[in-house]
């Protein structure tokens, strides 16, 4: 090149300096398109089962064909791309490249000409197994009062937040026995949220969940391996999470009385900070209807589980129906007590300004709770003078509507009841298999070929819940019925959160090539790694910006957008990944079923 003080030294290094900068722009500029093409291209991100149902919904495609690639781009299968009967929420139709037919496991990407490559996927038996374990594995990094080892946390591990073994009487608890001020010792319990506080309501629907997905497949459960501290102890893993947050419910009911308090709290949210360095005091407040009765549903489905390991938990299983027994007489004597947190506000001090939970009608948790003391006890007197099917309705759960929950537990279990059977099973089982079949009428018509997208109204706070509970209900009618159509549509909306949605995103942290990286979850943002905590289902899609964040759209489907701030669409929660692990677990139980 010369000497470097000649002039043609000088030229010739600005024409390098100038090559390169070309060549920066032509492969940004390749990455761009890959990547738009990727975008165009919804599909499953994560995997395929290898005789299942494999669906990809293409966007703005103008050829008719489509292909599978290995990653060396060598053609292993064509098809045709097929029109959505009906118009996506954005008003447009979509392609669709249905490649069911296809069943050589392997690495692949789907290819349309015009468009582009879509991101890579596998077909492989246990194709979903890695994110069917860490979204449990998640309630790992969601746990208090211990600290994260780098031997089963990796690159996540924390110091220990939350000891909460010095918890304050909140004044709207205070009781004859227990006046404002007095110190309780609360610890262990998961993170409910984005936030460092635990409340028994939306812990009970979660740990319910994680509890029935243990009854509802021992056998298969009892293979999952997570490395957390206790694994090795001949406790099935799923287990020895649940009973970290078990274990904290308990010390949350008043053992003069029975209620149970709302939650354990600060009196304000923490800040954005590592959960050692929130060193706020903390309370339990005012015990509620809605909070004792999820406690006894919660405990009263704990006994029936845990009496199977009278060895490994000596009197836990009876410690949980006492607590069961305790809190329903409360909850009996006390029908409507609701927790207003405003109210409260007005009358005691300090003033409690986080999440409320609140409820105003308690129906459906008497429904929860009477079903599960029922199944494990077999008393009639928990259904006597109950209103067990107060409407036509079968509501998909939430943690403010649990009825759902009890109708699970009564429907599953029927064949033990004998002549204790409850008169309305039958109508029941037959309301199931109803709103199942209402679920999946006409999915097949929709743009992207989910019960998710056959309404608006499913794209509200927290829709990846309503997705992951849509499923969850559908492997329940399979449950029932036998009839596989339930579980490729359980599947499907699977699908629909791991890729194959209006907004491209895998909406599990970690889980496929475009996943969400700034979930509103306080250790993601604090810890300094830039990838957030494994394993957690972000809210979704959610056109309602409660949280005043702009989203990219307001279309319903494609209201989503990955901001640490956007608390309405970016929050994680533990009553949204506990239908998710039902639903990815179930689905591996179920995957020689699936056709």
């Amino acid at each position: 090149m010369g000497n470097k003080y000649s002039p043609i030294y000088r030229i010739n290094k600005c024409l390098l300096a100038v090559l390169i900068i070309l060549a920066f722009v032509k492969t940004s500029s390749a990455q761009q398109t890959a990547e738009k093409a990727a975008l165009n291209i919804r599909l499953n991100q994560v995997g395929f089962y290898p005789e299942a149902p494999k669906v990809a919904i293409v966007l703005g495609a103008s050829d008719s064909v489509f292909n599978l690639q290995t990653p060396e781009k060598k053609i292993v299968y064509t098809g045709k791309l097929k029109t959505s009967v009906k118009p996506s929420f954005a008003g447009n139709k979509t392609r669709i490249a249905d490649f069911s037919t296809f069943h050589k496991q392997g690495k692949y990407l789907l290819f349309v000409p015009g468009l582009g490559y879509s991101y890579p996927f596998e077909i492989k038996k246990s194709a979903l197994k890695a994110v069917a374990d860490a979204s449990i594995k998640a309630y790992y990094f969601m746990r208090a009062s211990i600290p994260l080892k780098e031997k089963y946390a990796g690159k996540w591990g924390r110091a220990e937040g939350h000891p909460d073994t010095n918890v304050l009487i909140h004044p709207s608890a205070a009781s004859d026995k227990r006046p404002a001020g007095t110190i309780i010792s609360s610890p262990r319990g998961w993170y409910d949220a984005g936030d460092y506080n635990k409340y028994i309501v939306n812990s009970g629907i979660s740990t319910s969940t994680l509890m029935s997905l243990y009854e509802d497949f021992p056998g298969y459960m009892k293979t999952v391996r997570l490395n957390i501290p206790e694994s090795g102890n001949n406790i099935p893993d799923i287990l020895n999470e649940v009973l970290w947050n078990l274990r904290w419910m308990l010390t949350m009911q008043d053992p003069n009385d029975g209620g149970v308090y709302h939650k354990l709290t600060n009196a304000e949210f923490d800040k954005f900070e590592m959960p050692d360095k929130a060193t706020a005091p903390r309370y339990v407040v005012q015990k509620g209807t809605a909070a004792t009765l999820d406690f006894a549903a919660v405990m009263a489905q704990a006994n029936r589980i845990f009496k199977k390991f009278p060895n490994e938990f000596p009197g836990l299983a009876d410690s949980c129906l006492n607590a069961a027994n305790s809190a329903w007489d409360w909850a009996v004597k006390n029908p409507n007590v609701v927790y207003n947190q405003d109210a409260m506000n007005k009358q005691f001090s300090p003033a409690v300004t986080t999440g409320a939970y609140g409820d105003r009608s308690f129906s459906d948790e008497f429904i929860w709770a009477a079903s599960e003391l029922f199944a494990t006890t077999r008393d009639t007197r928990f259904l006597k003078n109950l209103n067990l099917m107060p409407d036509t309705k079968m509501p998909v759960p939430t943690w403010s509507q649990v009825r759902l929950l009890g109708y699970y537990t009564l429907i599953k279990n029927s064949g033990e009841f004998g002549n204790n059977s409850p008169k309305e099973l039958p109508e029941l089982k037959k309301r199931l298999l109803a709103m199942a079949d209402s679920l999946v009428k006409g999915a097949n018509e929709t743009a992207y070929q989910t019960v998710m997208d056959k309404s608006p109204r499913n794209f509200n706070w927290g829709s990846n819940s309503v997705a992951s509970n849509q499923g969850v209900a559908l492997i329940q009618a399979y449950k029932l019925s036998g009839d596989a159509k339930y579980l490729n549509y359980a599947l499907a909306n699977l699908d629909y959160i791991l890729g194959r949605n209006g907004s491209g995103y895998s909406y599990v942290t970690g889980y496929g090539s475009k996943t969400p990286m700034h979930p509103h979850h306080r250790p993601s943002v604090s810890d300094g790694i830039d990838d957030p905590d494994p394993g957690l289902l972000v809210g979704g899609a959610n056109p309602g910006m409660q949280d005043h964040i702009k989203v990219p759209s307001t279309v319903p489907d494609e209201a989503y957008i990955d901001d640490d701030r956007a608390y309405a669409a970016n929050e994680i929660a533990i009553n949204w990944n506990a239908p998710l692990a039902y639903l990815a677990n179930a689905l591996e139980a179920l995957q020689n079923k699936i056709k």
